[in-house]
């Protein structure tokens, strides 16, 4: 069912590289009592662009690579990250999406990553695109600001059916640079996602690329948070090969699939937020979209396009001046 990919042995690679020059990269790596591998990205560790792009390349179980360079919004340059994968499917839901509630006790974390494949979390994707990964070493992401109980790690170790000292866990809190950068970098992911939800079999996708600015990094969790939504919704572009039959259809997929689509559109991701009592289930899910989203039928050799980078949201979203 892996097709011969398995993303834990890939990103297990990459995690290596992390934890072998931890100074480079501004992370503190420990062991826990259990056994498995902390590594702190930004809790009270330094990180940065270096450790965010190796994280998002682990997010992607290996199967997709990072370029971080900048591009010009409006009158303002920004940091961007580009991500490019010739394994869209596996790469972004079978790896990347941060579709693991993690809670233990008073303890609450998104999980992402390779482990996710292990665990078959949630099973209905991995139903969906056919994968299940074989490896007796797992990664897994999380997006909090507090190391996990030790309790929690023995339990992540169990459904992803490894011994403990043979997971790792990385913690990228949202307000700190790793934590931006690796958020943005889930571009192309969060495309393949909202095409799915709209019927479009994430399989036909061949190859596709996005970028997304990495936003400027603020102390507060929430402002970071919507940030980090922000720079996606409003400043994210993707671009995706596929491989489709019914190019009518195609059109209007396109169509739906930017984050105009939502009722919400243009307003600043912390306003959506607050609106929706500061729960993510309550909010339009049309609004979690790329910016523009360009789709490329190698069937027939058609492009569709649909939505643009919206600057006034973006600047004022990051406060630019």
């Amino acid at each position: 069912m892996n097709g011969g990919l398995s993303v834990n042995r890939f990103a297990w690679k990459l995690l290596e590289k992390l934890c072998g020059n931890p100074e480079y990269y501004g992370v503190k790596v420990e062991r826990a009592e259990c056994g498995a591998t902390i590594v702190d990205a930004g809790i009270n560790a330094k990180g940065g662009f270096q450790a965010g792009k190796v994280i998002t390349e682990i997010c992607m179980g290996g199967c997709g690579k990072v370029v971080i360079g900048f591009r010009q919004y409006g009158e303002h340059e920004l940091p961007t990250i580009f991500v490019y994968t010739d394994h869209p499917a596996i790469a972004t839901l079978g790896s990347q999406f941060a579709g693991w509630n993690i809670k233990e006790g008073e303890y609450f974390a998104i999980g992402s990553g390779p482990a996710r494949a292990l665990a078959q979390k949630p099973k209905e994707i991995y139903e969906k695109i056919g994968y299940r990964d074989e490896f007796n070493k797992a990664v897994v992401v999380l997006e909090t600001e507090k190391v996990p109980p030790e309790k929690l790690m023995k339990r992540l170790a169990e459904d992803c059916q490894v011994q403990c000292e043979n997971l790792a866990i990385i913690l990228t809190p949202t307000a700190s640079l790793a934590g931006a950068t690796q958020v943005a970098g889930r571009i192309v992911e969060t495309g393949i996602h909202k095409l799915t939800k709209l019927g479009f079999n994430p399989n036909a996708i061949l190859y596709a690329w996005g970028c997304a600015p990495i936003p400027p990094t603020h102390p507060k969790f929430v402002k970071a948070m919507a940030r980090t939504n922000d720079a996606i919704l409003y400043g994210g572009v993707t671009q995706y090969i596929v491989d489709y039959e019914n190019e009518d259809e195609l059109a209007k997929i396109v169509e739906k699939a930017p984050s105009k689509a939502s009722k919400d559109y243009g307003k600043p991701f912390i306003e959506i937020f607050k609106a929706a009592n500061c729960d993510f289930y309550k909010i339009d899910p049309n609004i979690f979209a790329p910016a523009k989203i360009t789709i490329n039928n190698i069937r027939t050799g058609k492009t569709f396009t649909a939505g643009k980078i919206n600057l006034e949201a973006l600047e004022k979203s990051f406060e630019l001046t």
